[in-house]
Protein backbone atom coordinates (compact mmCIF):
# COMPACT_ATOMS: atom_id res chain seq x y z
CA UNK A 1 0.00 0.00 0.00
CA UNK A 2 1.09 3.72 -1.04
CA UNK A 3 2.87 4.95 2.15
CA UNK A 4 4.93 8.10 0.56
CA UNK A 5 3.71 10.97 -1.59
CA UNK A 6 3.36 10.34 -4.93
CA UNK A 7 6.13 12.30 -6.59
CA UNK A 8 7.22 12.65 -10.50
CA UNK A 9 11.10 12.91 -9.73
CA UNK A 10 13.08 11.70 -6.92
CA UNK A 11 13.68 14.38 -4.01
CA UNK A 12 11.20 16.48 -6.78
CA UNK A 13 7.80 18.34 -5.91
CA UNK A 14 4.76 16.57 -5.52
CA UNK A 15 2.87 16.13 -8.71
CA UNK A 16 0.04 18.37 -9.66
CA UNK A 17 -3.31 17.26 -9.24
CA UNK A 18 -4.17 16.22 -13.15
CA UNK A 19 -0.89 14.53 -13.25
CA UNK A 20 -1.31 12.42 -10.24
CA UNK A 21 -5.39 11.54 -11.05
CA UNK A 22 -3.90 10.06 -14.05
CA UNK A 23 -0.34 8.37 -13.05
CA UNK A 24 -1.66 7.17 -9.37
CA UNK A 25 -0.89 3.46 -8.68
CA UNK A 26 0.04 2.87 -12.32
CA UNK A 27 3.00 0.65 -13.28
CA UNK A 28 3.53 -1.33 -16.18
CA UNK A 29 2.74 -4.59 -15.92
CA UNK A 30 6.45 -6.16 -15.10
CA UNK A 31 6.21 -9.44 -17.38
CA UNK A 32 4.53 -7.70 -20.72
CA UNK A 33 4.94 -4.14 -19.98
CA UNK A 34 1.39 -3.82 -20.20
CA UNK A 35 0.61 0.20 -19.47
CA UNK A 36 -2.59 -0.46 -17.96
CA UNK A 37 -2.77 -2.85 -15.01
CA UNK A 38 -4.28 -6.06 -15.59
CA UNK A 39 -7.29 -7.81 -14.39
CA UNK A 40 -5.81 -10.36 -12.24
CA UNK A 41 -8.72 -12.75 -12.68
CA UNK A 42 -7.38 -15.48 -9.85
CA UNK A 43 -8.46 -16.99 -6.44
CA UNK A 44 -5.42 -18.13 -5.61
CA UNK A 45 -1.41 -17.73 -5.51
CA UNK A 46 1.02 -20.68 -5.95
CA UNK A 47 3.32 -21.00 -3.37
CA UNK A 48 6.78 -22.31 -3.64
CA UNK A 49 6.75 -23.82 -0.12
CA UNK A 50 4.50 -23.16 3.00
CA UNK A 51 4.30 -19.30 3.77
CA UNK A 52 7.02 -18.26 0.29
CA UNK A 53 4.55 -16.69 -2.03
CA UNK A 54 4.97 -13.44 -3.50
CA UNK A 55 3.08 -11.62 -1.43
CA UNK A 56 -0.09 -12.96 -2.56
CA UNK A 57 -1.99 -16.01 -0.84
CA UNK A 58 -5.36 -15.40 -1.02
CA UNK A 59 -7.81 -12.88 -3.07
CA UNK A 60 -9.93 -12.57 -0.48
CA UNK A 61 -6.79 -11.09 0.88
CA UNK A 62 -5.08 -9.51 -1.74
CA UNK A 63 -5.21 -8.81 -5.25
CA UNK A 64 -2.89 -7.00 -7.54
CA UNK A 65 -5.34 -5.38 -9.25
CA UNK A 66 -6.80 -4.25 -6.15
CA UNK A 67 -3.67 -3.72 -4.72
CA UNK A 68 -2.92 -1.10 -7.57
CA UNK A 69 -6.19 0.79 -7.31
CA UNK A 70 -6.11 0.86 -3.54
CA UNK A 71 -2.66 2.74 -3.79
CA UNK A 72 -4.34 5.02 -6.68
CA UNK A 73 -6.93 6.12 -3.66
CA UNK A 74 -4.81 6.64 -1.33
CA UNK A 75 -2.89 9.47 -3.43
CA UNK A 76 -5.15 10.85 -4.88
CA UNK A 77 -6.84 11.48 -1.47
CA UNK A 78 -3.61 12.32 -0.24
CA UNK A 79 -3.46 9.34 2.34
CA UNK A 80 -1.28 6.98 3.07
CA UNK A 81 -3.48 3.69 2.84
CA UNK A 82 -6.28 3.22 0.57
CA UNK A 83 -9.15 0.10 0.99
CA UNK A 84 -11.42 -1.11 -1.29
CA UNK A 85 -14.43 -2.66 -0.42
CA UNK A 86 -17.86 -4.04 -2.72
CA UNK A 87 -19.89 -1.13 -2.36
CA UNK A 88 -20.09 2.07 -0.71
CA UNK A 89 -21.89 0.23 2.11
CA UNK A 90 -19.40 -2.19 2.78
CA UNK A 91 -17.29 0.47 3.48
CA UNK A 92 -19.30 2.64 5.25
CA UNK A 93 -20.07 -1.12 7.54
CA UNK A 94 -16.58 -1.87 8.27
CA UNK A 95 -15.95 2.21 9.81
CA UNK A 96 -18.69 0.57 11.94
CA UNK A 97 -17.44 -2.32 12.51
CA UNK A 98 -14.44 -0.82 14.71
CA UNK A 99 -17.01 0.10 17.52
CA UNK A 100 -18.28 -1.28 20.40
CA UNK A 101 -21.49 -2.53 22.06
CA UNK A 102 -22.28 1.11 24.40
CA UNK A 103 -20.28 3.25 22.29
CA UNK A 104 -22.01 6.38 20.24
CA UNK A 105 -21.98 7.61 17.01
CA UNK A 106 -23.00 11.50 16.25
CA UNK A 107 -24.15 11.48 12.76
CA UNK A 108 -25.63 14.33 10.03
CA UNK A 109 -29.06 14.36 10.13
CA UNK A 110 -29.02 14.81 6.19
CA UNK A 111 -27.79 11.90 4.60
CA UNK A 112 -27.65 9.05 2.40
CA UNK A 113 -30.46 7.16 3.34
CA UNK A 114 -28.25 3.75 2.63
CA UNK A 115 -26.34 5.20 5.47
CA UNK A 116 -28.88 5.86 7.68
CA UNK A 117 -30.87 2.70 7.25
CA UNK A 118 -27.18 0.83 8.10
CA UNK A 119 -26.93 2.57 11.54
CA UNK A 120 -30.42 2.42 12.55
CA UNK A 121 -31.56 -0.79 10.90
CA UNK A 122 -28.61 -2.99 11.55
CA UNK A 123 -26.39 -1.37 13.61
CA UNK A 124 -28.60 0.40 16.82
CA UNK A 125 -29.23 -3.43 17.25
CA UNK A 126 -26.17 -4.59 18.73
CA UNK A 127 -25.73 -1.58 21.39
CA UNK A 128 -24.37 1.22 18.96
CA UNK A 129 -26.20 4.89 19.78
CA UNK A 130 -26.43 6.94 16.45
CA UNK A 131 -27.31 10.50 17.26
CA UNK A 132 -28.60 12.51 13.99
CA UNK A 133 -28.24 16.26 14.12
CA UNK A 134 -27.31 19.17 11.92
CA UNK A 135 -23.23 19.18 11.71
CA UNK A 136 -23.71 22.31 9.62
CA UNK A 137 -22.94 24.20 12.98
CA UNK A 138 -20.62 22.60 15.09
CA UNK A 139 -21.74 23.49 18.57
CA UNK A 140 -24.38 21.22 17.40
CA UNK A 141 -21.83 18.15 17.81
CA UNK A 142 -20.29 19.65 20.77
CA UNK A 143 -23.65 19.80 22.34
CA UNK A 144 -23.90 15.99 22.09
CA UNK A 145 -20.66 14.87 22.89
CA UNK A 146 -20.08 12.55 25.58
CA UNK A 147 -17.29 10.06 27.02
CA UNK A 148 -19.28 7.07 25.14
CA UNK A 149 -18.43 9.26 21.61
CA UNK A 150 -16.15 7.63 19.37
CA UNK A 151 -17.13 8.51 15.86
CA UNK A 152 -18.37 11.34 14.06
CA UNK A 153 -19.56 10.45 10.75
CA UNK A 154 -20.35 14.09 8.03
CA UNK A 155 -20.79 13.98 4.97
CA UNK A 156 -20.33 17.78 3.18
CA UNK A 157 -21.99 18.08 0.70
CA UNK A 158 -24.85 16.24 1.99
CA UNK A 159 -27.19 13.99 0.16
CA UNK A 160 -29.46 15.40 -0.84
CA UNK A 161 -29.93 18.80 0.49
CA UNK A 162 -25.92 19.94 -0.34
CA UNK A 163 -25.37 21.69 2.82
CA UNK A 164 -21.64 22.22 4.17
CA UNK A 165 -20.24 21.64 7.28
CA UNK A 166 -16.76 22.49 8.50
CA UNK A 167 -14.45 19.85 8.08
CA UNK A 168 -11.53 21.43 10.30
CA UNK A 169 -13.38 22.59 12.70
CA UNK A 170 -15.55 19.34 13.09
CA UNK A 171 -11.96 17.51 13.53
CA UNK A 172 -10.96 19.81 16.23
CA UNK A 173 -13.70 18.71 18.29
CA UNK A 174 -13.23 15.08 17.31
CA UNK A 175 -9.74 15.57 18.73
CA UNK A 176 -10.23 16.83 21.40
CA UNK A 177 -12.97 14.33 22.26
CA UNK A 178 -11.03 11.64 21.40
CA UNK A 179 -13.40 10.44 18.72
CA UNK A 180 -12.64 9.59 14.56
CA UNK A 181 -13.73 11.84 12.32
CA UNK A 182 -15.12 10.09 9.08
CA UNK A 183 -15.84 11.72 5.95
CA UNK A 184 -18.28 10.82 3.36
CA UNK A 185 -16.39 12.43 0.55
CA UNK A 186 -18.60 10.66 -2.06
CA UNK A 187 -20.29 14.04 -3.45
CA UNK A 188 -17.57 16.24 -3.77
CA UNK A 189 -14.80 13.44 -5.00
CA UNK A 190 -11.11 13.57 -4.37
CA UNK A 191 -10.69 16.22 -7.68
CA UNK A 192 -12.69 18.86 -5.07
CA UNK A 193 -11.82 18.23 -1.61
CA UNK A 194 -9.19 16.09 0.51
CA UNK A 195 -10.63 15.64 4.03
CA UNK A 196 -7.71 14.27 5.12
CA UNK A 197 -5.56 17.29 4.77
CA UNK A 198 -8.12 19.03 6.83
CA UNK A 199 -7.65 16.50 9.62
CA UNK A 200 -10.37 14.17 8.98
CA UNK A 201 -9.34 10.45 10.49
CA UNK A 202 -10.99 8.33 7.61
CA UNK A 203 -12.30 9.78 4.21
CA UNK A 204 -15.40 7.34 2.50
CA UNK A 205 -16.13 6.80 -1.21
CA UNK A 206 -19.19 5.29 -2.71
CA UNK A 207 -16.61 4.65 -5.68
CA UNK A 208 -19.17 3.76 -7.76
CA UNK A 209 -20.17 7.39 -8.26
CA UNK A 210 -17.61 9.94 -9.29
CA UNK A 211 -14.52 7.74 -8.98
CA UNK A 212 -16.04 4.88 -11.63
CA UNK A 213 -17.90 7.65 -13.54
CA UNK A 214 -19.50 5.41 -15.81
CA UNK A 215 -22.40 4.22 -13.91
CA UNK A 216 -20.92 0.35 -14.81
CA UNK A 217 -19.58 -0.71 -11.46
CA UNK A 218 -20.39 -1.28 -7.56
CA UNK A 219 -17.18 -0.10 -5.06
CA UNK A 220 -16.63 1.75 -1.93
CA UNK A 221 -13.25 2.93 -0.75
CA UNK A 222 -11.56 3.67 2.31
CA UNK A 223 -8.48 6.02 2.84
CA UNK A 224 -6.49 6.83 5.96
CA UNK A 225 -3.31 7.85 7.39
CA UNK A 226 -2.72 6.49 10.34
CA UNK A 227 -1.25 2.74 10.30
CA UNK A 228 -3.01 0.84 13.02
CA UNK A 229 -5.93 2.50 12.09
CA UNK A 230 -5.57 0.80 8.44
CA UNK A 231 -4.26 -2.68 10.02
CA UNK A 232 -7.79 -2.84 12.88
CA UNK A 233 -9.80 -1.53 8.88
CA UNK A 234 -7.86 -4.29 7.01
CA UNK A 235 -8.58 -7.08 8.98
CA UNK A 236 -12.45 -5.95 9.00
CA UNK A 237 -12.08 -5.59 5.43
CA UNK A 238 -9.78 -9.28 5.26
CA UNK A 239 -12.19 -10.82 7.70
CA UNK A 240 -15.93 -10.13 6.70
CA UNK A 241 -14.99 -10.30 2.92
CA UNK A 242 -16.57 -7.69 1.48
CA UNK A 243 -14.28 -6.88 -1.44
CA UNK A 244 -14.87 -5.94 -4.89
CA UNK A 245 -13.80 -8.01 -7.85
CA UNK A 246 -10.14 -7.45 -9.77
CA UNK A 247 -12.68 -6.67 -12.94
CA UNK A 248 -14.27 -4.01 -10.61
CA UNK A 249 -11.05 -2.94 -9.39
CA UNK A 250 -10.42 -2.75 -13.19
CA UNK A 251 -13.05 -0.57 -14.11
CA UNK A 252 -12.27 1.84 -11.37
CA UNK A 253 -8.76 2.60 -11.93
CA UNK A 254 -9.93 3.19 -15.20
CA UNK A 255 -12.55 6.07 -14.38
CA UNK A 256 -10.08 7.49 -11.62
CA UNK A 257 -7.94 8.42 -15.36
CA UNK A 258 -10.56 10.66 -16.30
CA UNK A 259 -11.42 11.99 -12.75
CA UNK A 260 -10.39 15.42 -13.34
CA UNK A 261 -11.67 16.34 -16.76
CA UNK A 262 -14.87 14.52 -16.32
CA UNK A 263 -15.04 16.98 -12.89
CA UNK A 264 -14.07 20.29 -14.21
CA UNK A 265 -17.02 19.69 -16.55
CA UNK A 266 -19.79 18.37 -13.76
CA UNK A 267 -18.58 21.65 -12.05
CA UNK A 268 -19.45 24.16 -15.09
CA UNK A 269 -22.35 22.45 -16.15
CA UNK A 270 -23.56 22.25 -12.65
CA UNK A 271 -22.91 26.08 -11.53
CA UNK A 272 -25.04 26.59 -15.27
CA UNK A 273 -27.83 24.08 -13.98
CA UNK A 274 -28.12 25.66 -11.18
CA UNK A 275 -28.59 29.04 -12.07
CA UNK A 276 -30.80 28.56 -14.62
CA UNK A 277 -33.06 26.71 -12.34
CA UNK A 278 -32.76 29.52 -9.79
CA UNK A 279 -34.39 32.09 -12.45
CA UNK A 280 -37.14 29.32 -13.26
CA UNK A 281 -40.91 31.20 -11.96
CA UNK A 282 -41.53 27.70 -11.35
CA UNK A 283 -38.58 26.62 -8.96
CA UNK A 284 -39.36 27.44 -5.53
CA UNK A 285 -35.89 26.96 -4.31
CA UNK A 286 -32.58 25.33 -5.29
CA UNK A 287 -29.73 23.56 -2.76
CA UNK A 288 -26.23 24.03 -4.28
CA UNK A 289 -23.59 25.72 -2.41
CA UNK A 290 -21.95 27.85 -5.11
CA UNK A 291 -24.57 30.39 -4.51
CA UNK A 292 -23.12 33.01 -2.99
CA UNK A 293 -26.05 33.89 -0.35
CA UNK A 294 -26.15 29.97 0.43
CA UNK A 295 -25.21 29.49 4.37
CA UNK A 296 -22.50 26.94 3.35
CA UNK A 297 -20.37 29.05 0.77
CA UNK A 298 -17.89 30.49 2.47
CA UNK A 299 -16.96 27.01 3.81
CA UNK A 300 -17.61 25.70 0.66
CA UNK A 301 -14.87 27.88 -1.04
CA UNK A 302 -12.44 27.40 1.49
CA UNK A 303 -12.40 23.48 1.67
CA UNK A 304 -13.54 22.84 -2.19
CA UNK A 305 -12.18 23.55 -5.58
CA UNK A 306 -15.16 23.94 -7.03
CA UNK A 307 -18.69 23.69 -5.93
CA UNK A 308 -19.71 20.42 -8.15
CA UNK A 309 -22.50 19.39 -10.09
CA UNK A 310 -24.78 17.82 -7.44
CA UNK A 311 -27.93 20.34 -7.08
CA UNK A 312 -31.47 19.45 -5.86
CA UNK A 313 -34.60 21.78 -6.32
CA UNK A 314 -38.02 22.22 -5.09
CA UNK A 315 -41.00 23.71 -7.21
CA UNK A 316 -43.73 26.45 -6.06
CA UNK A 317 -45.88 23.83 -6.74
CA UNK A 318 -45.23 21.57 -4.05
CA UNK A 319 -47.60 18.71 -4.67
CA UNK A 320 -46.00 15.40 -5.33
CA UNK A 321 -48.47 14.91 -9.22
CA UNK A 322 -46.25 18.27 -9.69
CA UNK A 323 -42.99 16.68 -9.14
CA UNK A 324 -43.78 13.26 -11.16
CA UNK A 325 -44.63 15.10 -13.98
CA UNK A 326 -41.03 16.28 -13.81
CA UNK A 327 -39.66 13.35 -13.22
CA UNK A 328 -41.76 11.94 -16.30
CA UNK A 329 -41.17 13.71 -18.68
CA UNK A 330 -37.54 14.44 -19.06
CA UNK A 331 -35.43 12.39 -21.80
CA UNK A 332 -31.75 13.55 -21.01
CA UNK A 333 -32.31 13.80 -17.33
CA UNK A 334 -33.03 10.11 -16.59
CA UNK A 335 -34.94 8.79 -13.53
CA UNK A 336 -32.51 6.16 -11.47
CA UNK A 337 -30.93 6.28 -8.44
CA UNK A 338 -27.24 7.14 -7.96
CA UNK A 339 -25.19 9.81 -9.02
CA UNK A 340 -21.35 10.84 -10.55
CA UNK A 341 -21.66 8.89 -13.99
CA UNK A 342 -21.17 11.06 -17.05
CA UNK A 343 -24.86 11.04 -17.85
CA UNK A 344 -27.13 13.20 -16.11
CA UNK A 345 -29.49 11.42 -13.88
CA UNK A 346 -32.82 12.97 -11.77
CA UNK A 347 -33.92 11.12 -8.63
CA UNK A 348 -36.83 11.41 -6.40
CA UNK A 349 -35.28 11.39 -2.78
CA UNK A 350 -38.14 10.83 -0.83
CA UNK A 351 -39.05 7.49 -2.76
CA UNK A 352 -36.46 6.30 -4.04
CA UNK A 353 -32.60 7.02 -2.25
CA UNK A 354 -33.86 8.14 1.22
CA UNK A 355 -37.34 6.24 1.29
CA UNK A 356 -35.65 4.13 3.81
CA UNK A 357 -35.47 7.54 6.59
CA UNK A 358 -39.29 8.13 7.90
CA UNK A 359 -41.20 10.76 6.25
CA UNK A 360 -41.53 12.15 9.70
CA UNK A 361 -37.36 12.28 10.14
CA UNK A 362 -37.54 13.67 6.54
CA UNK A 363 -39.35 16.72 6.59
CA UNK A 364 -38.40 17.90 10.12
CA UNK A 365 -34.73 17.96 8.15
CA UNK A 366 -35.79 19.73 5.37
CA UNK A 367 -36.13 17.06 3.01
CA UNK A 368 -39.56 17.91 1.12
CA UNK A 369 -41.85 15.18 -0.62
CA UNK A 370 -41.56 16.79 -3.62
CA UNK A 371 -37.66 17.65 -3.51
CA UNK A 372 -36.00 16.42 -7.33
CA UNK A 373 -31.99 15.88 -7.06
CA UNK A 374 -29.74 15.96 -9.91
CA UNK A 375 -26.91 14.27 -10.86
CA UNK A 376 -25.71 16.82 -13.90
CA UNK A 377 -23.20 15.62 -16.44
CA UNK A 378 -21.00 16.11 -19.14
CA UNK A 379 -23.38 16.58 -22.10
CA UNK A 380 -23.88 19.94 -23.63
CA UNK A 381 -25.17 22.48 -21.10
CA UNK A 382 -27.47 24.04 -23.47
CA UNK A 383 -29.25 20.41 -24.58
CA UNK A 384 -29.94 20.15 -20.76
CA UNK A 385 -31.52 23.27 -19.87
CA UNK A 386 -33.44 22.41 -23.12
CA UNK A 387 -34.39 19.25 -21.37
CA UNK A 388 -35.10 21.05 -17.88
CA UNK A 389 -37.62 23.74 -19.78
CA UNK A 390 -39.76 21.29 -21.23
CA UNK A 391 -40.05 18.69 -18.19
CA UNK A 392 -40.60 21.73 -15.53
CA UNK A 393 -42.79 23.99 -18.84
Amino acid sequence: MQETPFQLFNNEQPMKLATKIIHAGAEPDPSTGAIMTPIYQTSTYVQAAPGQHKGYEYARSQNPTRKALEDALAIIENGKYGLAFSSGVAATDAVIKLLSPGDEVIAANDMYGGTYRLFTKVFEKFGIKFIFVDTTKTSNIEAVITSNTKLIWIETPTNPLMNISDISAIATVAKKAGALLCVDNTFASPYLQNPLDQGADIVMHSATKYLGGHSDVIQGALVINDGSLKDQLHFIQKSCGAVPGPMDCFLVLRGIKTLHVRMQRHCENGAVIAHYLRSHPKVQKVYWPGFEDNAGFAIAKKQMRDFGGMISFTLKDESIEAANKVLSSTKLFSLAESLGGVESLINHPASMTHASIPREERIKNGLADGLMRLSVGIEDANDLIEDLKQAIG
